[in-house]
């Protein structure tokens, strides 16, 4: 029982997934939930991710009902009943819990990056699962301390976390990429990012956000004037020149 309403979960994922030609990379069913890796540049247009994340949770709540309404038949007994409902909220309610990679983690991660650049999306959603996670290992501590089946999905969730911090500079340069192929389709509008000529080329792309194309205003000291630079020309800068630390103020040198 517990194996069909994983399934069904996380093929509510994969199925929006799909829905929107993203690349499914694999669907994983574990003894404690499931995992379902699908393409993710972080340039998505904000709703088919939105989609895509409920989709799963969304799976209960017809199987709920059709556990209500099958009741009645001689194949599905009012214990059978109960307990599939008893799992389906539990589950429920597990993977909305705001912990990395589980649906609630992802959906605050979703709005960090709708509020936030996507580098500081990334570090809040990060610093805010492993602050749900560390409550949740004192209140097993002190309520749950001999629940093995606990700790083992503690266990994952901690190697999950730990993960997702140590591949943090890989997700950004994916972002970068996939923003210099245009990948994910057109920015809804257009921001301005003023920034100084003293600032490395690196941390001008931190200051990136979904969904918008950016225009940089480089405010250049010495002179006390400023210039507009497009998102794109210090893309192409970042992937040519190979050095990211260098200040944008020798970079526009270069340029001029």
């Amino acid at each position: 029982m517990i194996f069909l309403i994983v399934f069904i979960h996380e093929m509510g994922h994969a199925i929006a997934a799909h829905s929107f030609k993203w690349r499914i990379h694999k669907i994983e069913l574990l003894p404690f939930g499931g995992v379902a890796e699908v393409e993710d540049v972080g340039n998505r247009p904000f709703h088919e991710e939105l989609i895509v994340i409920i989709a799963g949770p969304l799976q209960h709540i017809w199987m709920m009902v059709l556990s209500y309404c099958l009741v009645q038949t001689s194949f599905w007994t009012s214990t059978d009943h109960h307990l599939f409902i008893w799992h389906n909220i539990m589950i429920l309610m597990f993977n909305l819990i705001p912990i990395l990679p589980l649906d609630g983690g992802r959906l605050v991660q979703l709005w960090c990056t709708y509020r936030f650049p996507y580098v500081q999306a990334l570090t809040v959603s990060r610093w805010i699962s492993c602050f749900v996670l560390i409550a949740i290992i004192f209140i097993s501590l002190i309520w749950f301390p001999y629940h093995l089946n606990l700790w083992v999905v503690i266990s994952f969730l901690l190697i999950t976390n730990y993960l997702e911090w140590k591949q943090r500079h890989y997700r950004f340069m994916r972002f970068l990429m996939a923003r210099r192929s245009e990948k994910g389709g057109e920015p809804e509008q257009t921001s301005i990012i003023a920034v100084r000529d003293s600032l490395s080329l690196r941390e001008a792309m931190k200051l990136l956000k979904r969904g918008r194309y950016h225009l940089y205003k480089v405010f250049q000291v010495k002179s006390g004037t400023a210039c507009i630079i497009e998102e794109k020309e210090l893309l192409q800068m970042l992937f040519t020149s190979k050095k990211p630390h260098v200040p944008l103020s020798q970079l526009l040198h270069i340029k001029k």
